[in-house]
């Protein structure tokens, strides 16, 4: 089949190296346009390398790039992490049609942050959909899903990273062979299941929740966006974290130790050592450092 990857960054790089692996016929690769910043793209340059056509068109529905689109004669086309709006006309073009990669169960945890909302909510288990994209968000039939657990103590990153990053290509490499052996499933999803999330923005911890919920959120935001919490007026992001279930006698939000490790604060049922972070205006650092040059003592508190 005659293949047109939509896609980006890391995941659409490996995406189209697992493709090529398998011995795919990609005929075209469709990603963003370069940042002014940006140093290199490893998914273009492998593309040229392979002597694909590149497009990084500023908006995949202007008419021009489907009039474009069209010379690809695809067959099929294969969307790894797209945030752009892919219109109708691209998506039904192609005689197979569409497939996407999304990183939840779904109907579960519709929209740009399901992992987020995955590690927040503490739900022990999540997983990648691959699925039939239609003019809906999230909401076409489903080809085929592979569930995964999230341990106590993962994070945003190591969800992604270590489990759905790798377990993403490899499903849509699958997904490509049942497509061309006429074996994909078209499961339709239930409409009233499922929920459409917000994008997961930094957000405000408030100690006085119970130990869990404040880890969870903490995790959920980390490596992105931050959990935000404040010292002496000024935001101070939370990143990388452990939660002790000793209690301290001291409001939640109080400092109660500080060690070479990070500093230790109480919260509702327990406490959290914080060992990374990112206060305004700076880069991220390691919570002792934090704690050196900010003077934060024992008995200060934090919100």
């Amino acid at each position: 089949m005659r293949i047109a990857l939509i896609g980006q960054a890391a995941f659409g790089e490996k995406v189209l190296e697992a493709l090529l692996a398998a011995g795919e016929q990609v005929v075209a690769a469709y990603m963003p346009p370069d940042p002014p910043s940006a140093k290199g793209n490893p998914f273009k340059e492998l593309a040229e390398k392979n002597g694909i056509p590149v497009r990084q068109p500023a908006r995949m529905r202007d008419p021009e790039v489907f009039e474009d689109y069209q010379t690809f004669q695809a067959d099929l086309n294969v969307m790894a992490f797209v945030t752009d709006i892919v219109p109708a006309s691209i998506l039904g073009y192609p005689a197979a049609g569409t497939i996407q990669y999304h990183p939840s169960l779904l109907p579960r945890h519709k929209g740009g942050s399901a992992i987020n909302w995955a590690v927040i909510n503490g739900e022990p288990k999540t997983g990648i959909t691959i699925f039939w994209p239609d003019e809906g968000l999230d909401t076409g039939p489903i080809l085929l899903q592979k569930e995964v657990s999230v341990e106590p103590d993962d994070t945003l990153g190591s969800v992604y990273f270590d489990k759905l990053f790798p377990l993403g290509v490899e499903a849509l490499v699958e997904s490509v062979r049942l497509v061309a052996q006429g074996q994909a499933p078209k499961l339709p999803q239930d409409p009233s299941a499922g929920e459409y999330e917000p994008l997961c923005k930094a957000m405000a911890l408030d100690w006085m929740y119970p130990v869990g919920i404040v880890y969870n959120v903490i995790r959920g935001c980390n490596p992105s966006p931050g959990a935000t919490t404040s010292f002496k007026g000024e935001k101070l992001k939370i990143f990388d974290c452990e939660k002790r279930n000793i209690s301290a006698i001291v409001a939640p939000g109080t400092v109660v130790e500080i060690t070479d490790r990070g500093f230790l604060v109480a919260a509702n049922g327990g406490s959290i050592l914080v060992k990374r972070v990112q206060p305004a205006g700076s880069g991220k650092m390691k919570a002792a450092e934090f704690a050196a040059s900010s003077g934060i003592q024992v008995g200060d508190r934090l919100g």
